[in-house]
């Protein structure tokens, strides 16, 4: 099924997203905990692509055995470094494996490298390649506190324009912390025209030391409550895990009552993650 469909059913849907493994050894265990996610029933899963291209083969594998199991997948594919034609062998093999959605990602430019010698050199290039392709709902990234790369909101939000006109039906946040960011984000994407489904990242953090890496990746705003919650429970893992699930929740039900249906969470391969943030709005969700 198209992730479109899937959100335009117009009620509150939640989505998970695994990354495969490096190697073939971890392989098995990163199946099996997506299996465990799969059962929890959610609208969709998203599967990782490595820097450049690493995982390629297992993000495909992945989202294939997601399919058998019932689950729709989406397979995020990245262009940077990559030719037209292994774009199309990767897409030729989605295809024959059933996949339908594919999240178009640039990925991140390797140092020395000249992107304007690349054959793509942003999503959108991708976007529009997969749309001439043909047959695959296409998502896009976007970041509700802009891209780390754009000069400024306004050039950002143009960018997102000319993904939409390349071919994304649906467009993915970034992690955020504080959901007026994202109402605010939403206003702006509107304001310039933009109206496909906009699906909200969460990321439950469950311990102290992904703090650093959240920050370096997204630039997401750290909130002062959210902050306080670190430090408060940062040094007892449990403890923090169980806030950290709390505070993520509390986002999510504020987005659906907000009138943002589609949720994504960004849940790192942990079952047990997803499990206790879909018996948390077991309810809404029903």
């Amino acid at each position: 099924m198209k992730i479109t469909d899937i959100i335009k059913r117009g009620k509150p849907t939640l989505s998970f997203e695994v990354f495969p493994p490096k190697t073939d050894s971890a392989l098995e265990g990163v199946r099996a905990a997506a299996a465990e996610i799969a059962g929890l029933s959610p609208a969709y899963m998203s599967v990782t692509y490595g820097a450049g291209g690493s995982t390629a083969g297992y993000t495909a594998e992945i989202a294939s055995s997601l399919l058998a199991l019932g689950t729709t997948p989406l397979a995020h594919l990245t262009c940077i470094g990559a030719s037209r034609e292994s774009i199309r062998e990767k897409l030729t093999d989605l295809r024959a494996r059933g996949v339908e959605n594919v999240l178009a990602l640039r990925g991140d430019l390797p140092e020395g490298i000249d992107g304007n010698a690349l054959s793509f050199r942003h999503a959108s290039d991708l976007a529009e390649e997969i749309c001439s392709f043909g047959g695959f709902c296409i998502g896009g990234a976007c970041y509700p506190e802009k891209h780390p790369e754009s000069t400024d909101s306004d050039s950002d939000v143009e960018a997102l324009a000319v993904k939409v006109a390349s071919g994304c039906s649906f467009l993915t946040t970034q992690m955020f912390f504080d959901n007026s960011i994202l109402y605010n984000f939403l206003y702006r994407l509107l304001r310039r025209g933009i109206d496909v489904p906009v699906v909200a990242g969460i990321m439950p953090v469950t311990n102290a030391a992904q703090i650093k890496r959240i920050c370096s990746i997204s630039g997401a705003a750290l909130p002062a409550r959210f902050l306080r919650i670190v430090e408060r429970y940062g040094d007892n893992p449990a403890a923090m895990k169980q806030a950290g699930i709390a505070f993520a929740t509390e986002q999510i039900v504020d987005l659906y009552a907000n009138g943002v249906s589609a949720v994504h969470v960004y849940s790192m391969n942990k079952p047990d993650v997803a499990a206790a943030i879909y018996a948390n709005l077991s309810e809404i969700l029903a």
